[in-house]
């Protein structure tokens, strides 16, 4: 599984190339769906309960992101089921 690192800013305010970084990361099935149960709960949160918030200051890019990552899990999730499923079957 790859995850996306950070990008960095220039300390004078104005935007650097975003760079993205790949790592593997090992994970069982459980442990996918505990990450997507967290993930879409905290996705709420923040999409629908925080800017009720006095001072909250919305980042739809890192809703939009999440929704993205969010996804990709369950489609993880989803492939290891078909895998299951058919058994002597090997797919990708």
């Amino acid at each position: 599984m790859a995850v996306i690192g950070p990008a960095s800013g220039n300390p004078n305010g104005t935007p650097r190339r975003r760079r993205m970084m790949l790592k593997t990361v090992k994970l069982s099935t459980h442990e996918i769906e505990l990450l997507v149960s967290l993930a879409s709960d905290q996705l709420f949160r923040r999409e629908f309960i925080d800017p009720k918030m006095p001072g909250h200051v919305s980042k739809s890019e890192d809703i939009t992101l999440g929704k993205s990552l969010v996804a990709r899990l369950k489609a993880v999730l989803d492939q290891d089921k078909v895998r299951t499923a058919l058994p002597g079957k090997k797919t990708g």
